[in-house]
């Protein structure tokens, strides 16, 4: 069931919200918080370190049900870069297949490790894989191409390493959520166009793609959305300083600009109808199917940015969360 959001962005009716959904942001509707903006951005990034606490590696291993560990890969500009695997405890000798996830945040917040509780519990043990997380270097700190060259370090290493650490290279799928679906996809494309590694896969959820921030949806969910158009400008500026908006900003930083998607591996593509990364990612699939690739799109009725995390047991978060494992089964089973 969706309920009206009600009013209008920009002149245009907003897209309904999912009922569940609407409980949970507590009402159809609620504006979303405060956006970031420049002024406020440092303190967005606070609060995210204050609500979102890094979980220790004994928490992460869970009494035991899981194996975690840190690990580092070098960069070309000599900084390291932590990678934080896990996998169920006790797995067979064989190399198992793996998940190369990049976590969220607008480029701007999140950390490695808080994103893996969730996805051991939800891949890796009813899927028996393990999940490797990049801890990427942060905008603004971080400028332009540093933190998509910092997760191609991290596969690199990772793949190199992949026997040693009971891993099966040749079964290794990206993902990523937000920023980190948009950081996965520029990673695709920088691995492709440098010869690396050939992924099984992509996985894009809610993917951050387009600096530009001009598309319908972005307009049409400009101060409805939990992240919505000031927010992901702020974000992009912080990434991409100067370079915001021009014509030179490569298809690394953001995808949407990529001209040429062939040779990329299948992708699995989800977006919310009320989110306001919808058309952008609506038009990413487009684009694929256009160059002749594989890609599965799904996009969820009532969806609002982050859906899955406000309410998680919500129908349409359980219905996504399924797809996904069913589409990462599928993807390792070929």
């Amino acid at each position: 069931m969706v309920v009206p959001v009600g009013g209008e962005a920009r002149g245009r009716r907003v897209p309904p919200l999912d009922a569940e959904l609407a409980v949970a942001l507590g009402g159809a509707n609620r504006a979303p918080g405060e956006p970031m903006t420049a002024e406020n951005l440092a303190a967005w990034q606070q609060r995210d370190v204050t609500t979102r606490p890094r979980p220790t590696l004994g928490t992460l291993r869970a009494d035991g049900l899981f194996d975690v560990r840190e690990l580092q890969a070098p960069t070309e500009d000599g900084h390291q870069v932590v990678l934080v695997e896990g996998r169920p405890a006790r797995t067979a000798a064989t190399a198992l297949p793996v998940v190369y996830y990049v976590h969220g945040g607008g480029m701007v917040m999140g950390n490695a490790w808080s994103v893996l509780p969730r996805l051991l519990r939800e891949w890796a043990l009813p899927l028996g894989l393990a999940v490797v997380s990049v801890e990427y270097r942060l905008a603004p700190a971080a400028q332009y191409q540093e933190p998509v060259e910092d997760c191609h370090a991290g596969l690199l290493w990772l793949v190199e390493h992949a026997a040693a650490l009971g891993l099966d290279a040749d079964r290794l799928v990206l993902g990523g959520k937000s920023a980190g679906a948009g950081l996965t996809a520029g990673l695709a494309l920088l691995n492709r166009d440098r010869g690396g590694p050939a992924p099984l896969g992509q996985m894009l959820l809610s993917p951050m793609l387009d600096d530009r921030n001009d598309s319908f949806s972005a307009q049409q969910l400009a101060g409805h959305d939990t992240w919505d158009r000031t927010s992901n400008a702020t974000a992009w500026r912080a990434l991409l300083g100067e370079r915001h908006g021009r014509a030179d900003v490569s298809p690394y930083a953001a995808p949407a600009r990529a001209t040429d998607l062939g040779g990329l591996p299948p992708t699995y593509i989800e977006v919310g109808s009320a989110e306001t990364f919808r058309d952008e990612a609506v038009a990413y699939a487009h684009a694929l199917w256009r160059a002749g690739g594989d890609a599965e799109l799904h996009v969820w009725p009532g969806a609002c940015h982050g859906f899955d995390s406000i309410a998680p047991q919500a129908a349409v978060s359980r219905t996504a969360q399924d797809a996904r494992t069913h589409w990462l089964r599928r993807l390792l089973e070929r």
